[in-house]
């Protein structure tokens, strides 16, 4: 028998507030004295046309009320014209956007089975959630300033080296405390050839809310053929394991990790109404259940058009925030055009032995509210024609 349900629904969001020891960051932090730093709710957003990349990136910073500096590398030397702050409203609409979406639907079945019903209820238990820097004699000729430059409260110096053992002496010699055996993690990117942006932050100038400084996000501007985020500088600060959210906007295109096993998050779950006053204990439950039975792998929550989303969390992403994220560098990309797929990476330092590296993706689809032949919902990820896969849970 075939039905016209009435239904109404309810879009609840997930802003996933991890344990401040689960963060990650694209660099390191270094600071003066013996503070020992840890940074948390790291946000990366890249924005990826041809070989152009425009990175963002969101930290928060907690520790001592001194100047302290963080480190990443880049393939380039960035020039001040590369660099900009950003609001960070735009990463809380990008992060509500494509956050895992809890759905309440009602509707009257007029073939309502009372018995499937329960056994549906039964399964859905299961899932319930239980001022200028300069170098001293010794390391001449082994580190260089490439540029200098201030951004707000950035002081910034782009260096090269010759050596990994230079540039730990040189930033020891600048009177940060570097995290004890930073140098073999700064080895593969000296080596490769890259350079490091070093940002000074002048406290000062910076807002701080419940005890924790409030840094402008950052966001640099550059061409390079490889589409890679550099992690294993993040693991110097490692309390244990790690969580980092990378949300790439790509011109009708999805990407996933060329270098480590990729899965999707479950998806078109039921759960109990319970789980709507305790949505955040149920999500993190399910992606710790996924990423333990996929040791290593980046997890696919979200990707879909960037303009557009079913069900809608609030509005949609316009052409400002893409401009804010990328597009105003990308002359030739239609902003309009964007797809955007958030991935969720969780590792040790055990378990990191490559940066992320990215590689274009064929679109896929699943969370939708879709049936497949027997009638029952799609669970995961499937080939499609078009990119429209959500984290989605249901009431």
């Amino acid at each position: 028998m075939t039905h016209s349900p009435r239904a109404i629904f309810i879009v609840l969001l997930l802003t996933l507030a991890w344990p401040a020891s689960a963060a990650a960051f694209c660099g390191f932090y270094v600071g003066g004295g013996d503070a020992k730093l840890f940074n948390e709710a790291t946000q990366v957003v890249l924005m990826r046309h041809g070989t152009k990349t425009v990175l963002s990136m969101q930290n928060n910073y907690e520790g001592p009320a001194t100047n302290f500096a963080m480190v990443v590398p880049v393939p380039i030397v960035l020039q001040e014209a590369n660099v900009k702050t950003l609001p960070k409203e735009v990463f809380d609409r990008v992060d509500m956007m494509t956050a895992p979406r809890l759905v309440e639907y009602w509707e009257q079945d007029p073939c309502y089975r009372p018995e499937k019903r329960s056994k549906s209820k039964r399964k859905s238990g299961m899932m319930d959630p239980s001022e200028a820097m300069s170098m001293s004699a010794d390391v001449q000729g082994s580190v260089k300033i490439e540029a200098e430059f201030k951004v707000a409260e950035y002081d910034v110096v782009v260096l090269s080296a010759t050596e990994s053992t230079a540039l730990d002496t040189w930033l020891k010699q600048e009177k940060y405390n570097i995290p004890a055996g930073a140098e073999p993690y700064l080895r593969p990117y000296v080596e490769s050839g890259m350079y490091f942006f070093v940002a000074r932050v002048d406290v000062t100038k910076v807002a701080y809310v419940d005890g924790k400084a409030v840094l402008s996000p950052l966001r640099f501007a550059y061409d390079a053929p490889q589409f890679s985020v550099p992690v294993r500088l993040g693991m110097i600060n490692s309390k244990g394991h790690q969580d980092l959210l990378v949300y790439i906007l790509a011109q009708n295109q999805r990407y996933e990790v060329a270098n480590y096993d990729n899965v999707f998050i479950p998806t078109n779950i039921e759960v109990r109404n319970e789980v709507r006053d305790e949505f955040g204990s149920f999500y993190r439950t399910l992606f710790d259940r996924t990423a333990k039975e996929n040791p290593a792998a980046v997890v696919t929550e979200y990707s879909w058009a960037a303009s557009t989303c079913d069900p809608c969390p609030g509005p949609t992403l316009d052409g400002n925030d893409f401009n804010l994220l990328g597009a105003d560098e990308l002359s030739d990309a239609d902003p309009w055009g964007f797809t955007i797929t958030r991935l969720h990476a969780r590792y040790t330092k055990d378990e990191v032995g490559e940066d992320l590296v990215f590689v274009a993706a064929p679109p896929v689809m699943g969370g939708r509210e879709v049936h497949d032949a027997d009638g029952a919902l799609e669970k995961s990820a499937k080939p499609g024609s078009q990119n429209n896969f959500q984290g989605r849970y249901i009431i």
